[in-house]
C-alpha cells in the first residue's frame, strides 16, 4: 500500500483534530483556563470602548449556546465579522483579547465553514482577511500570538481561496522562525500550525522557496521531544508527497537527520512517519538516478540495519508493516549492483565519513582518484567542507585520509587541493587533540609536500608525543 494522502496518519491527524486530542500543548491548556473567564462587558460599554451595537451582541454571543450562535451566525454573519474585528482591534487588555481569539477559535473549529464568513466581509468590504490577525503576531502576550496564528493557519486552510502569496509567505517565514526559536515554550503549537498549512501543495512549495526544510532538519538535530518529533517530521512527510521536492529533499541533511530520529526513536508514532517519509522519498521520486541516490544515502546512513531490527518486531499498524516491507526491497535492491565509486560517494554525500574498505584500497584510488575533479571537483568540495564543518574526530580523520590519497594519486591533485583551501585546513589539524586526527592531517600533509610517495611513510617519526604507535581506527 502506498504511502499516500489517504493513510492512517492523514485520518489521525483529522481525528485528534476534530476531537481536540492533539497532545497537549501550552496553548490548549492556557485555552482551557481562558475559557472558564468571565468578561464584563458591560463595563467595556460604559467606559466607551465597544458601541452598544457591540455590547448587545457580543454579550448574547457570548453566553449562548451552540444551536443559539449557530443561529445568530446564519442570521447575521456580516454583524458577527464586525463585532470580533472591533473587538480585536479596539481592546488592547490582555485578558480579553486572549478570551475574544479563543472564542473566535471555538466557532471556526465547531464548522470549518465558517472561515468563509470572514473572506466573504473582506471581499465585500474590499479589506484585507489577515489583516486583523497579522497584526497579533506582534504583540507581546505569547497566547495571544499563538491563538491568532491559530487562527490564521484555520482560515488558510479551511478556505475555498488559498492564502494569496505575499501574505502566504510572510506566515510561512514567520512559521519558521517560530521553529527555530531557542527554548519556546509554544513549539507545539506553531509545530501543528504548520503541519496545517503543509497538507496544501502550493503552501509546501513556497515553505521550500524559503528555506523551511533547513528549519526543521536543524530543530530535529537537536533532539526535541518526541511530540515534536512527530509533528516536524510530519510536515516532511507532506512536503515529499511533491515529487518534484521530494526529487530536491537529499540536498539538506535530511536523510541522515530522520536516520537519527528513527534510530532514536521510543514512540511507534514518530517510527511511522520516519517511515512513511523514507518510503515517499524513493516512491514519489521520478528520477532513477535521484531514486537511487536517496535509496544509498539510506543505507550509508545504516537505516537499512534498522529496518531490519524493526522487521522482528511485532506491529499493529499496517502502515508500518508494509512500509518496512517495501523499504527493505528497495534498499537491498539499490546495493545489489553497487559498485565500490558508488559507495565512495554515497559515503562522501551523507557526511558521515567512516574507515570503510574503499578508503583503504590503493586499486580504488589508483581508478577512481580522478573521479573527485568531475563535476567542477564537487567530491573534493565535499571532503574539504566536511574538514571545516565537522567536529567527528572520525571524520576529521577519513577526510584528510582521503584527500591525501587524492593528492597521492592525482598527478594535480596538490595544486588543486591548495586553491580549494584544503592545504591550509589539513595543516591545522596537525595540532588537533584528537590523535587520529593528528595523525591523518600529518600524513596527508607529506604527501601534499613531497614526491617521492613510496619512501614517505619512512619520514613519520612515530616516536613523537602522540605517536608512540599507529592509533587505532574504528
Amino acid at each position: 500500500m502506498s504511502s499516500g494522502e489517504s493513510s492512517h496518519l492523514i485520518e489521525d491527524l483529522e481525528r485528534l483534530s476534530s476531537a481536540g486530542q492533539i497532545p497537549t500543548s501550552k496553548l490548549q491548556e492556557h485555552a482551557e483556563v481562558v475559557r472558564k473567564n468571565n468578561v464584563n462587558w458591560k463595563s467595556y460599554l460604559q467606559g466607551q470602548m465597544i458601541t452598544n451595537e457591540v455590547y448587545e451582541f457580543i454579550s448574547k454571543f457570548d453566553t449562548a449556546k451552540p444551536e443559539e450562535r449557530t443561529a445568530m451566525l446564519q442570521k447575521n454573519p456580516t454583524q458577527f465579522v464586525m463585532v470580533f474585528r472591533m473587538l480585536m482591534e479596539g481592546i488592547s487588555r490582555d485578558q480579553t483579547l486572549q478570551y475574544v481569539l479563543t472564542m473566535l477559535d471555538d466557532v471556526l473549529q465547531a464548522d470549518k465553514s465558517r472561515v468563509e464568513i470572514f473572506k466573504d466581509f473582506a471581499r465585500k468590504n474590499k479589506e484585507n482577511v489577515w489583516q486583523p490577525f497579522f497584526h497579533l503576531l506582534d504583540r507581546d502576550d505569547k497566547f495571544i500570538v499563538y491563538q491568532a496564528s491559530r487562527i490564521i493557519a484555520k482560515i488558510a486552510c479551511w478556505s475555498k481561496d488559498q492564502m494569496e502569496r505575499k501574505h502566504l509567505q510572510s506566515y510561512l517565514v514567520w512559521l519558521k522562525d517560530q521553529i527555530k526559536l531557542p527554548n519556546n515554550e509554544y513549539l507545539l503549537s506553531a509545530g501543528r500550525s504548520l503541519q496545517m498549512m503543509l497538507r496544501i501543495n502550493n503552501y509546501r512549495i513556497v515553505f521550500v522557496e524559503v528555506d523551511g526544510i533547513s528549519a526543521i532538519v536543524h530543530v530535529l538535530a537537536n533532539n526535541p521531544s518526541f511530540q515534536v518529533q512527530y509533528q516536524l517530521v510530519f510536515c516532511l512527510w507532506c512536503i515529499s508527497h511533491n515529487s518534484s521536492l521530494a526529487e530536491r529533499m537529499n540536498s539538506g541533511n535530511i536523510i541522515p537527520t530522520l536516520a537519527d530520529v528513527l534510530s532514536d526513536a521510543v514512540k511507534e508514532k514518530v517510527t511511522r512517519i520516519v517511515l512513511a517519509t523514507f518510503r515517499n522519498l524513493i516512491e514519489n521520486v521520478e528520477e532513477e538516478s535521484v531514486r537511487q541516490e536517496h535509496a544509498l544515502s539510506m543505507v550509508q546512513c545504516k537505516v537499512l540495519k534498522h529496518l531490519e531490527l524493526l522487521e522482528g518486531r511485532q506491529h499493529q499498524d499496517e502502515d508500518v508493516v508494509n512500509d518496512l516491507k517495501y523499504l527493505l526491497e528497495k534498499l537491498n535492491d539499490s546495493i545489489r549492483d553497487l559498485s565500490s565509486l558508488d559507495e565512495y560517494i554515497t559515503e562522501v554525500k551523507s557526511g558521515r565519513l567512516e574507515w570503510s574498505p574503499v578508503h583503504r584500497s590503493d586499486r580504488f584510488w589508483h581508478e577512481n582518484a580522478a573521479y573527485l575533479n568531475e563535476n567542477n571537483y564537487e567530491l573534493l568540495k565535499m571532503l574539504i567542507r566536511l574538514l571545516d564543518t565537522s567536529k567527528d574526530p572520525l571524520v576529521l580523520s577519513v577526510a584528510a585520509h582521503d584527500i591525501g590519497e587524492y593528492v597521492r594519486y592525482y598527478p594535480r591533485g596538490k595544486n588543486v587541493v591548495e586553491q580549494l583551501g584544503g592545504k591550509q585546513l589539513v595543516m591545522q589539524y596537525m595540532m588537533h587533540s584528537d590523535p587520529n586526527v593528528k595523525y591523518e592531517a600529518l600524513i596527508a600533509v607529506q604527501k601534499l609536500m613531497v614526491h617521492n610517495w613510496e619512501y614517505m611513510g619512512k619520514t613519520v617519526d612515530m616516536k613523537q608525543p602522540g605517536f608512540s604507535a599507529i592509533p587505532k581506527r574504528a
